[in-house]
């Protein structure tokens, strides 16, 4: 079922899966950050913004804005329209190479082979549905309902394009989803970053010195953006998921200034070269970490043409502190391509991406130990596969353990098996987008083994006010306590400090007492006081794996494990810029309470997700 935009809005309408907001609302901070609170919701719908309007230029927009289309399981099953689950097995037995046995079995596999005669797009020479219009002079970017999320964003930004691209001799082509920021009339940055296939054939063009064609397309069936966001193998073009999926070539058509192309059915086409000896600095921009992204140098499109459909739709999305749409995007991603990494990783039977542990920050994995060391290769082998290579924190269990969902029963099984000598820690590649690694791209990274069960026959966890009452006095500038999971053998013991330097220099001079405090404490976590609610374990795990670099904050001491999760700063060996949170502004949620848009959102509900703080 392929769904164009107009397509796609009947069908939410159908399924009571949409609301439609007519009332005029700002691309300025008001329609985006709507939708952020919207999709926090445990009832979020679709929103369709009919009525965008840019209040510092005065300008009315007469194409309708669309966001959270994939933001509940619900929508995200409708617009498959098929069981990820049938998706995940199509792809394992496609991957299962044994010859089949039998002529139903011999049937079998020549049906599957015969569906990957839809994974190959099929190249029109016609003009598409989405070169009804075409603009080739007087370009302006902001004829378009740019969203700018955030008020310390750089500008506006396009968040769901489809980035196309080829390498030089046009023999690969690729498709991307990066943010595009919007310099000028004419000018988009492109944040795609270093370990990204564009970033390859960026390369090429630069050293032969020619320019490189870029178009963006926006709209059309909303599964073409996640096949944008997939992590299949360099050199495999991403519309042939898409094909696979839906059982349908996706058709394309040929853009006009450029040599690309694009889906016919797309709403709006952004055409374009990028100078490969130019750059310029993008950002800063609130992104999916929760964080701003600091201002660095990116590539620069050049737009040659704009075309679109008669009556666009605009695509957005925001990013910012979980949970968000792509919550559910990164779920179906999880889910499709587990057969994939099961094929690299033996004994790897599932693993998951707790969505306040945003993606790589933060993996839950359950495997069949066969031998010495077996969880520790598979930690390895995730650091050195495709985007698993960025994963920074990795718990590893065994097949015995319950649902990697069930965060109470797992976090029970995982620290009644937790020992200090079953931690992994090393180093390599982190995600452009992580803040915590003392180094670009480059930082520490944490497996922990949870596999066979410890026995402390003298542990006896005390209650908060009697711990603090031991303690208190022994952490640098504490200013309260709380722990989880004390009916287990190793208690998390989360410690708001006021820094005043290195912690964990102050805590070394004081080591010998904490030893003698073994039969109370185990894993002890510090957090800014100022910024932490140490009632609130969503966002407390969300802060922590964010904020912490392996290799620089996590001192063992015997059996005595200290994690340092405050900001960092000079005194601890950063030398970067500590980013700020992405936090909503109060006169905008002021203004939507006084339109009426957010009637059902409390304090409870602000402060549960960090909304303004």
């Amino acid at each position: 079922m392929a769904l164009d935009s107009h397509k796609l809005i009947d069908f939410l309408q159908s399924h009571n899966e949409l609301i439609i907001i007519d009332e005029p609302l700002d691309i300025y901070l008001q329609i985006p950050q709507l939708a952020y609170l919207e999709v926090k919701k445990p009832t979020s719908k679709a929103l369709l913004f009919t009525n965008p309007i840019c209040s510092k230029s005065g300008r009315n927009f007469d194409i309708p804005v669309l966001m959270n289309v994939f933001g509940s399981h619900k929508r995200l099953n409708l617009l498959l329209d098929k069981p990820i689950a049938d998706i995940a097995q199509h792809i394992q037995n496609l991957l299962a190479l044994k010859p089949p046995k039998g002529a139903r079995a011999i049937l079998k596999k020549l049906q599957e082979l015969y569906a990957l005669r839809y994974a190959f797009p099929k190249y029109s020479k016609k003009r598409g549905l989405c070169q009804e219009i075409v603009q080739m002079e007087n370009l302006n970017l902001f004829d378009l309902p740019i969203l700018t999320t955030w008020e310390k964003d750089g500008g506006a930004f396009i968040t769901m394009g489809q980035v196309y691209t080829q390498n030089l001799q046009g023999t690969q082509k690729n498709l991307g989803m990066y943010r595009l920021q919007v310099y000028d009339e004419k000018h988009l940055g492109l944040h795609w970053q270093i370990h990204k296939d564009s970033q390859h054939f960026f390369h090429e063009y630069k050293q032969a010195g020619q320019k490189m064609p870029v178009s963006i397309a926006l709209g059309g069936d909303p599964l073409y953006i996640w096949c944008g966001q997939a992590p299949l193998p360099i050199g495999i073009f991403e519309l042939m998921l898409y094909g696979f999926i839906r059982a349908k070539k996706p058709v394309l058509c040929p853009c006009i200034t450029n040599p690309l192309f694009v889906p016919n059915d797309v709403d709006i086409v952004i055409e374009g070269w990028v100078d490969t000896a130019q750059m310029r600095d993008e950002g800063p921009f609130g992104d999916h970490t929760g964080f701003y992204t600091p201002i660095e140098p990116y590539p620069v499109l050049e737009v040659s043409a704009i075309t679109m459909r008669k009556k666009p739709i605009f695509p957005a999305t925001i990013v910012g502190k979980p949970p968000l749409e792509d919550k559910y995007m990164g779920y179906l991603t999880e889910r499709v391509f587990l057969p994939l990494l099961q094929t690299t990783a033996h004994g790897l039977i599932d693993y998951h991406m707790p969505e306040n542990g945003v993606f790589h920050n933060l993996i839950f994995a359950k495997i069949k130990p066969q031998y010495p060391s077996h969880a520790q290769q598979i930690m390895h082998n995730f650091w050195g596969v495709g985007q698993m290579s960025f994963v920074k924190h990795a718990i590893f269990v065994d097949e015995n353990a319950p649902d990697l969902t069930d965060y109470e029963s797992f976090g029970t099984y995982v620290l009644e098996r937790f020992a200090p000598d079953k931690l992994l820690i090393t180093e390599g590649i982190c995600d452009a987008l992580d803040h915590a690694s003392p180094h670009f791209a480059h930082g520490g990274k944490l497996g922990i083994e949870a596999i066979t069960p410890v026995s402390k026959p003298h542990f006896k966890a005390l209650s908060d006010e009697e711990l603090w009452q031991k303690c208190a006095h022994l952490f640098p500038n504490a200013k309260a306590l709380k722990q989880y999971f004390t009916h287990t053998s190793n208690p998390l013991c989360i410690v708001s400090v006021e820094k005043n330097g290195r912690i964990f220099s102050q805590l070394q001079e004081k080591m010998q007492v904490f030893e003698s405090l073994q039969d109370y404490l185990s894993i002890i976590i510090f957090v800014d006081s100022g910024k932490n609610n140490l009632n609130n374990p969503y966002m407390l795990t969300w802060r922590i794996v964010n904020n912490i670099d392996a290799k620089r904050d996590i001192l063992i001491a015997d059996s005595l494990v200290f994690v340092d999760a405050t900001d960092k700063s000079t005194c601890d060996g950063y030398m970067r810029e500590w980013p700020q949170d992405t936090n909503c502004t109060q006169s905008v949620i002021n203004a939507l309470k006084e339109k009426g848009l957010i009637d059902d959102i409390d304090d409870e509900f602000l402060e549960h997700f960090g909304i303004l703080h």
